[in-house]
């Protein structure tokens, strides 16, 4: 066998389980994110009406595109709600399993805490906490090398955007008491 034809097989020691129970169905979730769109949709249908979707002596009113738009997503959205439901005698897959969604909150929660925290304390400390905590805890790295990583990434954006190019980001508590 050549050379090229050689497949390297690398196991994954943290992969999710394969008989992990289902959390959900493809169809719900094809049904509810149809919903929310068609929600969406009307929402955007009815601002732009009142903002006002027709034609006047110079042409399409502000709302006269989105509205139209928003008439397409909306009858999108009833088309897959009619496919799911002429379907539903027929099996649907597995949308995300337990061990997979609880891979997904390792990185939905704390970058969500990341939102809120950079309000309090700062763009470059929340960013700090979360680098550090995502490559020692999700990442299995070493403290030490997380923290110094965290650290010199945070002093890079630090100098990039308030040194260099003066951009105004949001700071917390560490960056008044160091003057900036």
């Amino acid at each position: 066998m050549p050379k090229s034809e050689v497949e390297i097989i690398v196991e994954d020691p943290a992969a999710p389980e394969s008989d992990s129970p289902a959390v959900t169905t493809t169809r719900v979730v094809d049904v509810a994110v149809s919903f929310l769109l068609l929600a969406f949709a009307a929402l955007m249908a009815y601002d732009n009406w009142r903002t006002g979707m027709g034609w006047d002596a110079t042409g399409p009113q502000a709302g006269y595109f989105p509205f139209y738009l928003s008439v397409i997503l909306a009858t999108a959205c009833l088309w897959g709600l009619a496919s799911e439901f002429l379907a539903r005698g027929k099996t649907s897959g597995t949308f995300v399993t337990r061990a997979q969604f609880r891979r997904v909150l390792q990185v939905f929660v704390p970058t969500l805490l990341f939102c809120l925290l950079m309000q309090w304390l700062g763009l470059y400390v929340a960013s700090f906490l979360l680098i550090a905590g995502f490559m020692a805890y999700i990442g299995r790295i070493a403290v030490w090398k997380s923290l110094l990583t965290a650290f010199l990434f945070s002093l890079i954006m630090f100098v990039t955007f308030q040194v260099a190019f003066d951009v105004i980001m949001p700071k917390g508590p560490l960056e008044a008491l160091l003057g900036f």
